[in-house]
């Protein structure tokens, strides 16, 4: 385990009767630095997390938080420790500045409950009975709770889920703020955007195992850039046979293949990496055919491109 670590999972294995959930996990959250941990459902990420957060114990390997096992740390750690979590069990009929008042007073120093709602966007909210908030204003009242005893460590799950954009863009500059004074920032969620803009590393967990971790940029790059392109309109089959035979021409081997849920009439071409020929030969049929190129990309592959490509989740949302 490296020195100084604030969150440390090092070889953690987990396992719910015969089956095998975590094996072997290394994962590890410096002060001052934001990881998002990603992963579809199922992958095991839940169980990461409750580890780290104490709920759950693992059949093995090492567990860290500040220095500490987190299931013996106590209350003194727990204080040390903030966790924004989906759904929060708070009384519907409560307000947010009752809720935050309620949390700062189990935290010696708790900070101002109208400061923290103003800091977090909620302002015009804080009597608003919880029931009748939105799904992103329950999501900034969650972030307030998570920072009520000024915590060193933050386990951020899904912080800006049900949002608009202005109130996304103000959430991620103050996770950015956070970050800058100091804190550790665990990330889970399945918005790419908050990744892009956020994190210093990504970790991906597929299978109960770590299967890429690097920056984002390091992780993007471990995928073959590939040639996309949308038609004005979606090929018949004998039309997809005979582009895959031009293509095939060019480049061998090049084929193309309908991009799932990505529109009727959008393609990628496997097999290849999109060379100044199979670019021509592509437009090239596309003209004889009468069919127009309505968008063309021959870039490298993007973070979301390797999240999928590692795991096949279609549940991530993309970059916006």
């Amino acid at each position: 385990m490296t020195g100084g670590a604030a969150f440390a999972l090092v070889d953690v294995v987990k396992r719910y009767g015969p089956r095998t959930v975590l094996a072997g996990v290394s994962l590890e959250v410096h002060p001052g630095e934001i990881v998002a941990l990603l992963g579809p459902n199922g992958a095991g990420k839940t169980t990461a997390v409750e580890i780290l957060e104490g709920y759950r114990v693992a059949d093995g390997g090492e567990v860290r938080v500040l220095g500490q096992d987190p299931r013996r740390g106590g209350p003194a750690l727990k204080a040390r420790v903030g966790l924004m979590l989906q759904g929060g069990g708070l009384d519907p009929r409560s307000t947010p500045v009752d809720a935050v008042r309620l949390y700062a007073a189990m935290h010696h120093g708790g900070r101002d409950p109208a400061e923290l709602l103003a800091t977090v966007g909620l302002a015009g909210a804080v009597q608003t009975r919880i029931r009748r908030l939105s799904g992103g204003e329950r999501q900034r009242l969650a972030l307030a709770l998570a920072l009520v005893g000024d915590p060193e460590v933050l386990l951020l799950d899904e912080p800006t889920a049900g949002m608009d954009p202005e109130a996304r863009r103000s959430t991620r500059a103050l996770i950015a703020d956070l970050r800058a004074s100091g804190r550790a920032i665990l990330l889970t969620t399945h918005d790419l955007a908050d990744v892009e803009r956020l994190a210093d590393r990504v970790a991906i967990l597929d299978g109960g195992r770590i299967v890429e971790q690097g920056t984002p940029g390091e992780v993007a790059a471990g995928a073959e850039p590939r040639l996309r392109f949308r038609l004005a309109r979606q090929l018949e089959t004998r039309e997809s046979e005979a582009l895959g035979i031009a293509l095939a021409a060019a480049a061998a081997p090049a084929i193309p293949v309908r991009e799932a849920g990505d529109g009727a009439a959008a393609y990628r071409v496997d097999g290849t990496t999109p060379e100044p020929g199979l670019v021509a030969a592509l437009a090239a049929w596309c003209a004889a055919a009468g069919v127009q190129i309505v968008e063309l990309r021959a870039a490298a592959a993007t973070l979301e491109e390797r999240y999928l490509e590692l795991t096949g989740d279609q549940d991530v949302e993309a970059v916006a």
